[in-house]
């Protein structure tokens, strides 16, 4: 075989592996040698959304009834929300958190301690401990994409699966991180000027200060509010103290408020 030609052929070989190579690199790979998504991405896909479960199956694809989300008296739906390696669950008769690490498709649940308040539907609080013992029975959890939005999906070491709809946060819908304010709401609404909307009823806001401790330092004036809280549903002749996150909107829309505000928790509430 003429030299040249033997040079080239070697050429062609080395170029060929060195491709490969490259090749394999670019894909990452579980140690069984399954190919595995980019952790990086999916992890903060999982922090951007509250999960809802939906649906539990066995190992052989049966539904697992038992696991269906008991209807609660504000219809909050059972909902999971991941973020800084702690997990929260809401639409309980309490709320559960619990500690969580991940490693490529895999996922370690610590023990969930609840808020220990009582529950007068004895079901939901079976329920509610049942799911506190199953849930760091959790060992895979995968992200999938539907016509509907994303999915997760929690694998069990006896081959069960939970499927949880994805919502967008709070600071996923407008882009940022909130604004804590105390808000104290007063029994009744008062009558307030609106340029399109004759007789608006506004909410009576004022603000509330505390300091670091928790003690309340301050009071603003009283004030019609020409928004909603997001999140809180006004009883007449309740008055209540809210924490609230309050968003920017980008952009302003020409008919709304520049200000989103979301009811982050329920401080005070007393019957007036």
């Amino acid at each position: 075989m003429p030299l040249n030609t033997l040079l080239s052929r070697l050429l062609l070989a080395a170029t060929v592996s060195v491709l490969s190579a490259c090749a394999m690199n670019t894909n990452t790979t579980s140690t069984t040698g399954a190919p595995t998504t980019d952790t990086n991405t999916t992890a903060s896909t999982l922090s951007a959304y509250h999960w809802d479960l939906t649906a539990a199956r066995d190992a052989n694809g049966a539904a697992q009834t038992e696991w269906a989300p008991p209807k609660t008296r504000d219809g909050a739906p059972l909902r999971l929300s991941f973020k800084d390696q702690r997990l929260s669950v809401s639409g309980l008769c309490n709320r559960l958190g619990a500690g969580y690490s991940l490693d490529a498709n895999k996922i370690k649940i610590s023990g969930a301690a609840g808020t220990m308040m009582a529950c007068n539907d004895s079901a939901l609080m079976q329920y509610e401990h049942a799911f506190g013992q199953r849930l760091p029975q959790a060992s895979t959890w995968q992200i999938t994409q539907s016509p509907t939005g994303p999915l997760l999906t929690l694998g069990f070491a006896d081959g069960a699966q939970w499927t949880l709809t994805g919502t967008p946060t709070d600071e996923t819908r407008y882009g940022g991180t909130g604004e804590i304010q105390f808000l104290e709401i007063a029994s009744q609404r008062m009558r307030c000027s609106h340029p399109v909307i004759p007789n608006m009823q506004c909410l009576q806001v004022r603000e509330v200060q505390y300091d670091a401790n928790g003690i309340q330092t301050g009071r603003g004036e009283w004030q019609a509010f020409y928004s909603e809280i997001e999140g809180y549903t006004h009883q007449p002749g309740v008055r209540n103290v809210l924490r609230v996150k309050r968003y920017e909107r980008n952009p302003v829309p020409a008919d709304a408020s520049r200000y989103v505000y979301v009811l982050d928790m329920v401080v005070q509430s007393a019957q007036e």
